[in-house]
């Protein structure tokens, strides 16, 4: 039977339309008093006042001397090429959806902290996510093999309170609404994820409490069920339970088996939260050009981390990554992802979360128009978020909860 998808039309949700509609600075503007707005097409054209007796008119390339030349028509009528707007003012209408942030896990271990007036242990504190014009953020939860459950719902009760406790710069997320509610009041939206499958302890049942709680992406690797090998068939139930729940599947470190399977088997778009091109650095969590052409070609997308070991050392170097997973995916299928506080080295110029404006300023000095901007900074991560939760409430008309058990 054709997926429901394929005969839905996703409602808008509040604050989607954004993408639709002329920013307030681009509204038209009342014609000043006394001035008479041209009429398209309707107005006759002003008579041109007869030439002098004796005098021809000026013939391009034979104009008399001391006349003054005519303006040069550029080569093929083309109008000039859109100046760039400031990056500062482009984060501004197109926040950053950053895909990846280990802060719950840094916060867990200092005895003290201060993010709204700043925090030098930190890479990420309130002054900063302004600065660097972020809207968005995913807070990845820090899972203890030992214990994985119980560290996991420590770190969301950690989020939850964090978020809580900044009631005028921070609001958790549970939905594309809420994330785009978040930024209609100015606000910075915490959605709480990725965390490692191991944090679902192989029971679905465990991962829908974990979902009710708020987690809303797993990264599906280090499993027995999603391995080397690939998916088993609980590995399979896991993927159409995430589906049902709406919740992201994430599938940075995955195996290639296990990442060919999931794009066979979801309905929803999937997505690589800090993964940049192989091809360009071979680190394992990196992906294969073939992995990020079917990713384009299934509607998800690639974060592209800001990791001095994932992209390199500078921040031309993740530049170079976004413009690779932009050629090979197309530019609705990229996206930025800081990875701050997980303790990896950071590029020159992006030690912070700061400094996603300098970026942005390399990628136009690339020839990166507007449009495409928007797209990578905060587009494609709502598009994604939305058709997860589309897909969601097509397959609850289908199915209940999964009774589905892992059998080692």
């Amino acid at each position: 039977m054709a997926d429901l998808q394929d005969e839905l039309t996703a409602p808008a949700e509040a604050g989607d339309l954004e993408a639709a509609r002329p920013a307030t600075a681009d509204l038209a503007r009342p014609t000043p008093t006394g001035h008479v707005p041209a009429d398209t097409g309707n107005t006759p054209a002003a008579p041109t006042p007869a030439a002098p007796a004796g005098h021809a008119p000026a013939d391009a390339g034979n104009a008399p001397a001391g006349d003054a030349p005519a303006t040069p028509t550029p080569a093929g009528n083309a109008p000039p090429a859109p100046t760039p707007t400031p990056p500062h003012d482009l984060l501004t209408r197109h926040p950053v959806a950053d895909g990846y942030c280990g802060l719950p896990q840094v916060l867990r271990t200092l005895p003290w902290y201060d993010l709204e007036l700043g925090e030098t242990a930190v890479e990420v504190d309130l002054p900063r996510l302004r600065a660097g014009g972020t809207g968005a953020q995913l807070w990845a939860p820090h899972v203890a093999p030992d214990a994985p459950v119980a560290t996991t719902l420590e770190q969301i009760d950690l989020i939850t309170n964090v978020v809580a406790g900044h009631p005028e710069d921070l609001r958790l997320s549970r939905s594309v609404s809420d994330t785009a509610d978040a930024r209609a009041h100015g606000r910075i939206a915490v959605l709480i994820g990725p965390a490692p499958a191991t944090a679902a302890a192989d029971s679905l049942g465990t991962l829908r409490s974990l979902h009710a709680l708020g987690l809303r992406a797993l990264t599906l690797s280090g499993t027995s069920w999603a391995s080397d090998a690939g998916l088993t068939r609980f590995g399979e139930e896991v993927v159409r339970e995430m589906n049902r729940l709406g919740m992201l599947i994430d599938l940075t470190g995955a195996s290639v088996a296990t990442a060919a399977r999931v794009l066979d088997v979801s309905k929803a778009p999937v997505a690589l939260t800090r993964s940049g091109a192989h091809a360009l650095n071979h680190h394992p969590d990196n992906a294969p050009d073939d992995l990020l052409a079917a990713l384009g070609e299934n509607g998800g997308l690639c974060l592209v981390p800001c990791s001095a070991d994932r992209t390199g050392p500078a921040l031309r170097d993740v530049a170079d990554h976004i413009d690779h997973v932009r050629r090979l995916a197309g530019p609705e299928a990229v996206g930025l992802s800081g990875t701050y506080d997980t303790g990896e080295a950071r590029p020159e110029d992006l030690t912070d979360v700061a400094g996603y404006p300098a970026l942005i300023a390399e990628l136009q000095d690339r020839g990166w128009t507007d449009a495409d901007l928007a797209l990578l900074t905060w587009g494609n991560a709502q598009r994604v978020l939305r058709s997860t939760e589309f897909v969601s409430r097509a397959a609850q008309h289908r199915r209940g909860p999964s009774t589905a058990t892992h059998e080692p």
